[in-house]
């Protein structure tokens, strides 16, 4: 159910309570499975396939979504990955996903994974996902018509649900159905519950081959088509769907290892090559880093895309990672100075961002007259660490050693080549994640600018007691408790060096990083100078690279070749959300982000040009 689902007595919309939704919801599982899952043909109709991919007006209470997933895990001859794309204006509490199906036990296990990703559901695009990522839900929170201007896939199966036409017309109304029909694949499925005189007259209108089949009681009849135009519609023409083989990934950084994952869970067999013998040498090679959202209190670009990214990688850490050891979901406190402008308004935002209490802004040791805002969904993780993880992934190999010096295309396949011209390996597709490196490797074509960092970091002491009790971030990052050392330590940085590519340690960088906590923590900064006088602080430095705008490139350079690099510090919160963009690109799956969020890391933003 989208849109208004409720309204007033002066026929203005009201925002939804879960009684409405309920008694709409009448016939749940039953309804779900006979309507809309026997409406397209499933499961026969994806039988043997690589994906499907299921466009939903409506999400409501989620039945129908669990209903596909369960015939999804069920079934014998089942696709590889599952997309489920849904619109949804006034998304329920989790509670509520929880309690429509307390009659179903079958559903109980996946309304309750369901409800643990349900949180934080700000206007925009939201992917969650389930069953090791092979069943991806792409919630798109907001109106119906907004929501489907910025999809760009095309759907196997459409279900329409939602309110009466006569209750919430626009839902119903031609402009709206057109906009579905933009979505749908020559002979996708579609079906509904009305049976509307107008809803069939608009269907058949855009292509649709319509029929009446008989309903769920009380319900006489229900509605099932085919989209079959007599002409050929403008704009539904895209590439042939892409056969997983074979791919080679250069570098096994952030960006190349999360490539590689991708692109292994659905079907491909992957060799990632580095010049270094282990994986994470270079940038990932962070001892820890901070995974945080990037809020503005007007909510820019940036913040949309960091929460998109911060929200993946947090699913992967937990699904991943020792949580204590190689990452642990603390949250954060950002030091805002003296800027007092309040971070985005609503419940929505609150598992985000909020201003920080009191209490909090206390015992971080931060000046009470100072402002702050406490980020939830926020850690700290070992990047090294998620990365040998995603090189774990069933199909994937990492091959050390490996310099790769040029990339050509001599026939139907891609071949890499080391300094010498001998092949290293030759593969349907090539991914190029090699950092700085991947401009030498595309002939100049992306513009790529190096930023050294370095870190400071000492085993706790005796004072560990006057560190806050977790991160703190807005002026440079301090890590409190990271196991780096067998009582754990401290780290703090990094620096930002642009323009810099020379890798060596610097004295007046750990002075500079020390410095900067003491800005903002004078008491954390006594304890540090202390590690100093002792002569524990130790240092770590690497080499980032960025674009221009200072966000990622992402794309397809040439036919089978692509590019995912320019994550600059934020390699944590974008690497995972590159790799599901690349592989959605590549297999024309729902994007992970709103398409004009997709166009702001798309490398085609960049005019051709040689690195400086």
């Amino acid at each position: 159910m989208s849109e208004v689902v409720a309204w007033d007595d002066d026929g203005t919309p009201r925002s939804p309570r879960f009684d409405d939704i309920y008694r709409s919801a009448a016939g749940g599982l039953a309804q779900a499975q006979h309507v809309f899952l026997q409406g397209c043909g499933l499961p026969a109709t994806w039988a043997g396939l690589e994906q499907w991919r299921v466009l939903e007006a409506g999400f409501g209470l989620g039945l129908n979504f669990l209903a596909a997933w369960h015939a999804w895990r069920t079934d014998p001859a089942r696709p590889r990955l599952l997309h489920f794309t849904s619109i949804e204006a006034w998304p329920v509490a989790a509670d509520d996903l929880l309690r429509s199906v307390a009659g179903y036990p079958a559903l109980q296990p996946l309304a309750e994974a369901l409800a643990a990703q349900w949180q934080g559901l700000t206007p925009g695009f939201h992917r969650l996902a389930f069953e090791d990522g092979q069943v991806l839900l792409t919630l798109c929170v907001g109106e119906v018509a907004p929501m489907l201007r910025e999809l760009d896939f095309r759907a196997d199966a459409v279900f329409l649900d939602g309110f009466d036409p006569t209750r919430n017309p626009q839902m119903w109304d031609l402009a709206t159905l057109k906009a579905v029909t933009r979505l749908a694949q020559r002979g996708a499925r579609l079906a509904t519950w009305t049976v509307s005189g107008q809803v069939r007259r608009d269907l058949r209108t855009c292509g649709w081959q319509v029929e009446k089949l008989p309903g769920l009681p009380p319900k006489r009849e229900c509605l099932a088509a085919r989209f079959d135009p007599a002409w050929e519609p403008k704009g539904l023409a895209a590439g042939p769907a892409v056969e997983p083989a074979d791919a080679i990934v250069i570098g096994a950084g952030l960006a190349g290892a999360a490539t590689a994952a991708s692109i292994a869970r659905r079907g491909w067999s992957v060799r990632v090559l580095d010049a270094a013998r282990t994986p994470a040498s270079g940038a990932s090679a962070l001892p820890a880093g901070l995974l945080a959202p990037h809020q503005s209190p007007d909510d820019n670009l940036l913040s949309r895309l960091s929460r998109a990214g911060v929200r993946i990688t947090l699913r992967e850490a937990q699904q991943r990672l020792a949580q204590g050891l190689e990452w642990d979901r603390t949250g954060v406190l950002e030091w805002r100075g003296a800027d007092r402008r309040p971070p985005p308004p609503g419940d929505a935002f609150a598992p985000w961002t909020r201003e920080a209490t009191p209490v909090q802004r206390e015992v971080a040791g931060t000046a009470a007259s100072d402002a702050a805002w406490w980020h939830a969904n926020a850690a700290w993780i070992e990047p090294a660490a998620l990365v040998r993880s995603w090189l774990r992934e069933p199909g994937v190999r990492f091959e050390g050693g490996r310099t790769v010096s040029r990339i050509a295309r001599p026939g139907e396949r891609w071949v890499v080549e080391d300094g010498s011209g001998s092949p290293l390996g030759e593969a349907r597709i090539v991914v190029v994640a090699a950092a700085l490196g991947s401009a030498a490797l595309l002939d100049g074509r992306v513009s790529l600018h190096p930023v050294r960092g370095q870190v400071s970091w000492a085993p706790l002491g005796d004072d560990a007691d006057r560190l806050p009790p977790f991160p703190v971030n807005g002026h440079g990052h301090f890590l409190p408790r990271v196991p780096l050392v067998e009582r754990g330590a401290w780290i703090t940085g990094s620096t930002y060096g642009r323009g810099d590519a020379d890798p060596g340690l610097r004295s007046q960088d750990d002075a500079l990083n020390l410095q900067r906590v003491a800005e903002v923590l004078p008491g954390a900064a006594r304890a540090m100078r202390a590690a100093a006088e002792r002569g524990q602080v130790r240092s770590w430095s690497g080499v980032r690279c960025t674009s221009s705008d200072r966000r990622p490139l992402v794309g397809e350079v040439a036919p089978g070749l692509w590019l995912s690099t320019a994550m600059g510090s934020r390699g944590l919160t974008f690497a995972a959300l590159c790799a599901e963009l690349l592989a959605a690109r590549l297999h024309g799956e729902p994007l992970p982000l709103e398409a004009r969020l997709a166009e702001a890391l798309d490398l085609r933003r960049q005019a051709p040009a040689r690195s400086g």
